[in-house]
């Protein structure tokens, strides 16, 4: 069986059409989903751009916490040794105040009526008033100095002040002490709360690093994915292509062959009449003309 040129083209010039329709839409696809691919690499490399640089931020408030941590116990160690010594203060305190009172209460079984410093101060200015208008005169001028170096003996004990056992002393030093241990106490608070927030902003960061590199990895997929669409896409467009390229050659081989074909017929025709006109016009035909115009 014997297939036309012309029906063969009509086979093919269809399908021609059809496989580059068909490797236009892959080639679009492909190209669609090469621009997903893009989308998705800067997205995922946004993100992980943002993933170091958060991890670095974590690494510095970590350190920062782990520094103000040492400093917390160093800190904690000062408040412990005012605390102690606010105690020890406190206790000698005590210690005195229950002293003072249990002398008190030996001062008031005795009825103790030593003057007063301002009482002695008085007598003292009195004697010497006394002294500076005669009132001793010269064989009885060391019972001047006699009497007031006995006064000036009980001012000083009736004003004595200012040892460490002294109560007026010790309360100085317990408000002192109280105060230096609510400084420390406050320090310690301070540098508490300051690790507490770079420990609570190191775990911000890392959630939010988590969560970022979560979506990088989704990133990452979707880039993936997309690559292997595009990838698949991209053979199938080369194979139509190839295909149509093919069926083009064939018809165009088809067109060759048929043009060459024309051309021979008109060539037969024209030897043909060529050697009828030559008979009718009573010339001779070689042996070679003769088979030719047989054979037509």
């Amino acid at each position: 069986m014997v297939i036309e040129f012309s029906e063969v083209r009509d086979i093919l010039q269809p399908l021609c059409e059809s496989l580059d329709g068909k490797s236009s839409m892959r080639r679009d696809g492909r190209d669609e989903w090469n621009s997903k691919v893009r989308e998705y690499l800067d997205k995922r490399n946004e993100l992980n751009s943002r993933v170091k640089e958060l991890i670095i931020e974590v690494q510095t408030q970590k350190a920062v916490r782990d520094e103000v941590n040492l400093k917390v116990r160093d800190l904690k160690d000062v408040r412990a040794e005012r605390s102690d010594h606010l105690k020890d203060i406190r206790e000698k305190l005590r210690a005195k105040l229950e002293e003072q009172k249990q002398q008190d209460d030996a001062q008031q079984r005795k009825r103790d009526k030593r003057p007063s410093a301002g009482r002695i101060k008085m007598d003292m200015e009195r004697l010497e008033k006394r002294y500076e208008t005669g009132g001793f005169p010269g064989n009885k001028e060391r019972e001047y100095h006699k009497k007031m170096k006995h006064l000036s003996n009980a001012l000083k004990e009736a004003s004595k002040s200012g040892d460490e056992g002294n109560i007026r002393y010790l309360k100085d030093a317990v408000r002192d002490a109280e105060r230096l241990q609510e400084d420390a106490h406050k320090t310690v608070e301070k540098a508490v709360r300051k690790a507490q927030e770079a420990h609570d902003l190191m775990v911000e960061l890392s959630e939010e690093v988590d969560r970022l590199r979560g979506k990088a990895n989704s990133a990452h997929l979707g880039l993936t994915n997309s690559k292997q669409e595009a990838d698949t896409l991209h053979s199938q467009y080369i194979v139509s292509l190839r295909c149509v390229h093919s069926i083009q050659d064939m018809m165009k081989a088809m067109d060759s062959r048929e043009k060459r074909n024309e051309e021979a017929g008109d060539i037969e025709k024209l030897e043909v009449a060529d050697l009828m006109s030559k008979l009718m016009a009573g010339g001779t035909l070689s042996t070679e003309e003769l088979m030719a115009l047989r054979r037509n």
